[in-house]
């Protein structure tokens, strides 16, 4: 019996599914089996909660209070005993973390702040440069004149009242020398000198400057007492700290002294 209706027609195939790529099949695969493995173990582990009465008194019940006091003790013993296993730590080591403190850091601060305001900068200073000279000489002076030399007369030169001697007779007459006639004669006099030198010239110089310089005559003396006043409270305060368990006078009483020795160690 056709149930057909009139107009309508019966689809000639049925539409099949896409097919999908192998890595999705995969991972679909891999994702059921997973579920199935959670579910799986999901439930063994609520069977195994019920079979176990010892299990049911340990685990949360249902009462959020005693839950939440039981943890909440846990997590506080467990901080405490850490807590106290840090403070004998540091105890055991107080006195070495003094000493380091206060004479490696404070103590060593303050002592080269003292010596570098007393220090001195001691060092030779090269000096090469070239100064331009700019100014005028008087020059006052006598300058001796004494050596023999030779003069040529410029013009005729007449000498009157000469001798001459003839025979061995002397014989007055006057002589007239012909000029660029050359005399020897010797000099032997004295010239003042008195005349102004204008002097124009550069000057190479060369020079080693030793310095020696205070630092506590310059500026920088008071940086250094500032410092100085920085660091002395608490060199102060770290001279009041005891070096050892044997000068804590509370360890010196019988019912301390076993307390101090846990914490801070053995004398």
């Amino acid at each position: 019996m056709d149930n057909s209706t009139p107009g309508q027609q019966e689809p000639l195939y049925e539409s099949q599914p896409e097919p999908q790529p192998p890595a999705y099949e995969r991972a679909k695969q891999v994702y059921e089996r997973v579920k199935k493995e959670v579910k799986r173990t999901a439930t063994e582990m609520r069977d195994y909660y019920r079979r176990s009465p010892r299990l049911q008194r340990l685990s949360y019940q249902g009462k959020f209070l005693p839950a939440f006091w039981t943890v909440a003790s846990l997590v506080s013993v467990i901080i405490n005993i850490i807590l106290i296993a840090v403070v004998i730590s540091l105890g055991h080591h107080l006195f070495e973390l003094k000493t380091i403190v206060s004479d490696g850091l404070v103590n060593g601060l303050y002592n080269n702040f003292v010596l570098m305001d007393k220090a001195h900068i001691v060092t030779t200073i090269p000096v090469e440069t070239t100064i331009q000279v700019q100014d005028t000489i008087p020059v006052v002076f006598d300058l001796p004149l004494n050596q023999d030399t030779q003069v040529v007369l410029v013009q005729d030169t007449t000498i009157n009242g000469a001798t001459i001697y003839l025979n061995s007779a002397p014989v007055p007459i006057d002589i007239t020398l012909p000029s660029g006639t050359p005399l020897q004669i010797n000099l032997d006099l004295v010239v003042p000198v008195n005349q102004t030198v204008p002097v124009n010239l550069s000057v190479p110089i060369t020079l080693q400057v030793p310095v020696d310089i205070a630092l506590d005559q310059t500026d920088l003396h008071q940086p250094f007492v500032g410092l100085q006043g920085v660091v002395e409270p608490y060199r102060e305060l770290m001279g009041t700290v005891p070096n050892s368990v044997e000068q804590v006078s509370l360890c010196k009483h019988w019912w301390s002294g076993w307390l101090c020795g846990i914490i801070l160690g053995k004398p």
